[in-house]
């Protein structure tokens, strides 16, 4: 979808991080951007809930007759070793990281292509979607369904002729508060945080301040596969050794190796 200008965005997990850096560049790009968020953002979308996000899509059809570019961005981060997390972990990241996906790919994608016009799907996945690291396994299986949801939605939409495209963006380490995730934790799925958990949240949040990329580059190369149509959207080059390093142990029915996120 090499045209941008004129044309309406959502953006969901905007109030921050790669979520606002894309907003802000949508918008420069002339598109008119509906960001949603559970916090600082123009319109409130909890998007684990299917009646906020079946909400948010009539709401852009009504106000502006479609959307063009659908980003599902929102996500979250709980870690720790996976026989101490409790069941609310799993429920949280699931229905934010996955579930977010699948309510709005019914809540939009059925409109979107009853238009019949070019489109495009944009989900934020994570590196942790390709490959896995200790102490990150309810974040991980989250992702790893993300990934899988973004490519059969590919798949479905290519078989039914659909001029609608998709990416799965795979960020490496990114400046964002993802390590501060819990700030939006509902009540209901509130858990003490036990002292693993602690641990990896304050690894990752260390690691996405010191190491991680401007969030406003990540939405450059975002926003440049938009234009070209690719699928597969990492943010570093080095995934490309990585994915082949897993993916040989894997033929080789080995345990992959822990990649060196940067």
């Amino acid at each position: 979808m090499e045209q941008l200008h004129g044309k309406v965005a959502v953006v969901t997990g905007a109030g921050s991080g790669i979520g606002r850096a894309l907003a802000d560049r949508l918008s420069k790009e002339g598109m008119t951007v509906v960001a949603s968020d559970v916090e600082g953002a123009d319109v409130r979308c909890d998007v684990s809930s299917a009646r906020d996000v079946r909400a948010l899509a009539d709401h852009v059809f009504a106000a502006h007759g479609g959307v063009d570019l659908l980003c599902n961005n929102a996500g979250v981060f709980a870690g720790g070793l996976m026989w101490e997390r409790p069941e609310s972990d799993f429920e949280w990241t699931l229905g934010v990281n996955l579930w977010g996906i699948l309510h709005a790919i019914r809540a939009f994608v059925p409109r979107m292509i009853a238009r019949g016009t070019e489109a495009h799907i944009v989900n934020t996945v994570s590196m942790s979607g390709i490959f896995t690291t200790p102490y990150s396994g309810p974040y991980a299986i989250s992702k790893f369904a993300a990934l899988a949801a973004t490519e059969s939605l590919a798949h479905d939409l290519a078989a039914v002729g659909s001029p609608i495209k998709v990416s799965a963006v795979v960020p490496s380490l990114v400046a964002t508060g993802i390590g501060f995730s819990r700030r939006n934790r509902p009540a209901a799925l509130a858990a003490d945080q036990s002292e693993d958990s602690r641990f990896v949240e304050q690894v990752l949040a260390d690691q996405t301040t010191n190491e991680g990329m401007a969030p406003e580059e990540a939405a450059d190369i975002i926003v440049d596969a938009v234009r070209s149509g690719t699928y597969l959207v990492p943010t570093k080059p080095s995934y490309a050794e990585q994915l082949r390093e897993r993916y040989d142990a894997l033929v080789a029915r080995c345990l992959p190796p822990v990649p060196s996120i940067d």
